[in-house]
């Protein structure tokens, strides 16, 4: 019997493996699509339990658990693995940091509130716009605290060291909110444009994500500007002199880079076009087995099956006679043959299920088992006779129509691939589809069909969605900025340092990994609209030295290192702690958007402090009227 299974090609390497140490039992499942979140989970647990028995039984047989149904389960279990990991880690980390920047329970406690309010407001109208939950767009949970912290931060340092200078509580909220009040608004615009440019997304999950962190930063805005500042009049806040140490910092680093302004902006233009000739370097490459991280069951059993029996990676080609009855007909059969014997020979093919083997196993059964006959019939009849033979021995539920049409007039072969990136899936459809326009009638040049190939090029199409998305966020913030800053020259000076971040972290990306997937496509629309917040604050605070206090470039650079770099920076590690941790998702995709974000902010900030105001210096010396 062994030696029988594994000589047999519909079974070897797809039902059996070549040494016989690994064997698989494939279940189809016909789900009745009235309610796919209940039905799909009541199916895998009942399969689960029915392993939990069996193994209980068997001790010996290890059972592993694969396929499109197991998979699509996958996705809540990574995202419950987040919420129960990944939600208290981000609180703690919050907490912490709040706790270290505004130096008080009250700042903390209040802050903590605005995020919690922003996440239930945010997730409550997902909700009532019957949004549904995937990892993805989960991740929102943990994006949205990011962006309240941003508002209460800069709100709340403002009116502390506005307190510790001795103004009275209401003056110090008063000013802090007049100072804030246009760029925490600009921010709040600006982020939600960013975010809601990923509505160009071919995946409707990351369109999802986008609007429900959108929604988040909205509400997150209203609650900053009226409930923060509300508990901050009723929470009592220590009054004690400013610790100086930080402050002295920043004003050496704005007398650093005001002295050394040339070499500066010369190092960091050659310093950002390095790191962005390596952007070429990434190539669009994704696994949709590697979703998930090892944490989860689904990963181990895939890996487990692609390496020992057969993966989840197929595609289904269609391949037509051109005619009624074709199937039967010698020539076709030939052809189609020699397609599943090209097929074999690619280095991704693990198993080539094809209609051609039923034909000769049948040819060889009928003569007395000889090996000789082990080929295709010569005859259209006899094939056709070979055929209606075949279906009438099958037991009864069991017919062809998994292989063929009822006209008999198309076939389908099932090629099966070893787990492996998207781009070189793309490339064997390309060599199949040329293989096939070489060596066969037009009828059957027809393309491949699977959720392999979907997941293989919505990729591409995601990041050609999102060009034009980004760009389309990027005419509108630049219109914004330009109209509320009140200055066309200091609006286009703006766009670098919004522009260069995204294109170093991808340069940095591509020198270190060189693979970008689905999630890191949505990446640049995305942070467009998180790293305009530090260069709105940053130019916000320079006009205002420029314009109502009439200082010259350089002491204007001065005032807004003075007044917001401790507030930027204390932003720029609460989003990049925010953003690393979702780099433990058990979701490789939010990980890997997690990671790129978190270098993008970090840029983000070294441009704004190193580059920006080099260029304000430079290009910006036009003397201003004390207003």
């Amino acid at each position: 019997v062994r030696e029988i299974a594994i000589n047999e090609p519909l079974l070897v390497n797809r039902l059996i493996s070549p040494s016989a140490h690994v064997t698989g039992i494939n279940v189809t499942i016909e789900l009745k699509g009235e309610d796919l979140t209940k039905e799909n989970p009541q199916v895998v647990e009942f399969i689960r339990d029915l392993r939990e028995k069996f193994t209980q039984k068997f001790p010996g047989i290890e059972i592993k658990l694969t396929g499109i149904i197991i998979m699509n389960n996958a996705f809540p279990e990574a995202s419950q693995y987040d919420m129960q990991n990944l939600v208290p880690l981000m609180f703690l980390v919050f907490i912490i940091v709040l706790f270290f920047w505004v130096k008080g329970f009250s700042g903390t406690v209040t802050t903590l509130f605005v995020i919690v309010f922003s996440i239930v407001g945010a997730m409550g109208l997902a909700g009532w716009l019957g949004i549904a939950l995937t990892p993805p767009s989960f991740s929102a949970i943990m994006i949205i605290p990011t962006m309240s912290i941003a508002h209460s931060v800069h709100i709340l340092m403002n009116f502390i060291i506005a307190i510790h200078q001795g103004e009275s509580r209401h003056e110090a909220m008063v000013d802090s909110l007049r100072i804030n009040m246009q760029p925490v608004f600009l921010t709040t615009v600006t982020t939600a444009i960013g975010f809601l440019s990923m509505n160009f997304s071919d995946a409707p999950p990351f369109r999802d994500l986008g609007n429900i962190v959108a929604m988040g930063v909205v509400v997150a805005y209203a609650l900053s500007i009226s409930f923060l500042p509300a508990m901050m009049m009723i929470l009592p806040v220590k009054e004690q002199k400013m610790e100086t140490r930080s402050s002295l910092i920043m004003i050496s680093l704005a007398e650093f880079v005001i002295a050394r302004r040339k070499a500066l902006l010369v190092f960091m233009v050659g310093f950002i076009v390095v790191l962005i000739s390596f952007v070429p370097s990434n190539e669009l490459n994704d696994e949709f087995t590697k979703y998930f991280s090892t944490e989860i069951e689904f990963r181990r059993d895939a890996d487990f099956s692609s390496d020992n029996l057969s993966g989840l990676y197929l595609i289904d080609y269609s391949l037509e006679s051109g005619e009624a009855g074709g199937v039967s007909d010698p020539q076709f059969l030939i052809n189609v043959e020699n397609f599943a014997n090209w097929l074999r020979d690619q280095p991704e093919v693990i198993h080539v299920n094809v209609l051609t083997d039923i034909f000769k196993r049948l040819n060889r059964n009928l003569h007395g088992d000889n090996e000789d006959w082990y080929k295709l019939p010569d005859k259209r009849d006899l094939a056709a006779q070979y055929l209606l033979l075949y279906e009438m021995s099958l037991p009864y539920g069991l017919d062809l129509n998994n292989q063929i049409n009822v006209d008999k007039s198309s076939t389908r072969m099932t090629v099966m691939l070893y787990n492996m990136s998207t781009s070189n899936v793309i490339a064997l459809e390309n060599r199949s589809q040329q293989w096939l326009r070489d060596n066969t009638p037009k009828a059957m040049h027809n393309d491949g069909a699977s959720p392999t190939l979907m997941f293989s090029h919505i990729g591409f199409r995601n990041i050609r969605a999102m060009l034009t998305g980004t760009s389309i966020a990027l005419v509108l913030i630049s219109i914004i900025l330009i109209f509320a800053l009140r200055s066309l020259k200091i609006g286009f000076i703006s766009l670098v340092p919004n522009l260069i971040p995204a294109g170093m972290a991808f340069g940095l990306w591509g020198l270190t990994v060189g693979q970008v997937g689905l999630a890191l496509s949505v990446v640049t629309g995305m942070t467009l609209g998180i790293v305009v917040d530090d260069t709105v604050h940053f130019l916000s605070k320079y006009l205002r030295a420029r314009r109502e206090k009439g200082l010259d470039a350089q002491d204007a650079v001065r005032y807004a290192f003075s007044t917001v770099g401790l507030a930027l920076v204390a932003t720029s590690i609460v989003l990049t702690l925010g953003f690393m941790v979702l780099t433990r998702s058990a979701f490789t995709l939010n990980s890997d958007m997690g990671l790129m974000t978190a270098a993008t902010i970090m840029f983000a900030l070294i441009a704004d402090f190193l580059l920006l105001p080099t260029l304000l210096m430079a290009l910006d010396k036009k003397e201003m009227k004390h207003v």
